[in-house]
């Protein structure tokens, strides 16, 4: 009874993989070289509170050009 379950024949194995080129070191100088170029790029970009306050310490300064009255002739 072959008829029920033919006979397969083996396909060709295929050709052996190339050797896998070295993995290189985690610890080498280009990377230390890149992470430090990457936390100075960051630390530059960096902005805090106080680069956003626009007044100082001692609050507004009295300057006439900041601050107006009105005067009633409408000025």
């Amino acid at each position: 009874m072959g008829f029920l379950m033919p006979k397969v024949s083996m396909p060709a194995l295929p050709a052996a993989p190339a050797a896998m080129p070295d993995v290189p070191k985690y610890d080498d100088a280009d990377r230390k070289a890149e992470a430090a170029a990457k936390r100075a790029r960051i630390r530059s970009a960096r902005t805090g509170r106080s680069s956003t306050i626009l007044t100082g310490a001692s609050g507004l300064e009295d300057d006439d050009s900041l601050i107006q009255k009105k005067t009633l002739l409408g000025g």
